[in-house]
């Protein structure tokens, strides 16, 4: 009996550890610290570089096809967080975007984001509201294309990667005014 609880927790570990297996870096932002002003939206009030951060992965699962990239701030106050930035269909051998970078380039999709605008949108709480978590999220997919317009409501956006992904990996940040 000890040898098939055994097997049974080396599986259940390998399995766990496949869905984590994603490894995601950043030389711009650290996961629990503050990011720079550079990574803040310019408008609305606010006055960053509105630049998205660089970001580098590896360790991706086997059958991943393309990469999607979300950013996503579940403490705005909207009553269903604030979405920054939704990219579907990286390429799957891509491994780094850059600072700045321009997705659109890479025949990448960018859906609009809640700013309204198909691109990256930084950081920019209300004043006084607090910390902010943002969560830069990539996601394995499975397929080359999610083949959905780019108009998709950025909730539906995420129930398809939800639903499709081989696995995801999250670095969350945070922000204040």
């Amino acid at each position: 009996m000890k040898k098939g609880f055994t097997t049974l927790a080396f599986l259940l570990a390998a399995s766990a550890s496949t869905v984590n297996a994603i490894e995601l870096t950043s030389k711009d932002i650290k996961e629990g610290h503050h990011m720079s002003n550079t990574f803040e939206f310019s408008g609305w009030g606010c006055t960053g570089k509105n630049l998205s951060p660089q970001l580098a992965w590896s360790d991706l699962p086997e059958g991943t096809k393309s990469l999607a990239l979300t950013v996503y701030d579940p403490d705005a106050p909207t009553g269903s967080g604030f979405w920054h930035w939704l990219v579907t269909d990286l390429p799957a051998d891509l491994t780094e975007l850059k600072r700045g970078a321009d997705v659109a380039k890479l025949g990448a999709t960018q859906f609009r984001n809640d700013y309204g605008n198909h691109a990256f949108g930084g950081a920019c709480p209300p004043s006084g509201d607090g910390m902010h978590r943002y969560q830069f999220t990539l996601w394995a997919m499975p397929v080359a294309e999610l083949g959905i317009g780019k108009d998709t409501p950025a909730a539906v956006v995420g129930f398809q990667l939800n639903a499709n992904a081989l696995a995801k990996k999250t670095i969350t940040a945070t922000y204040t005014k």
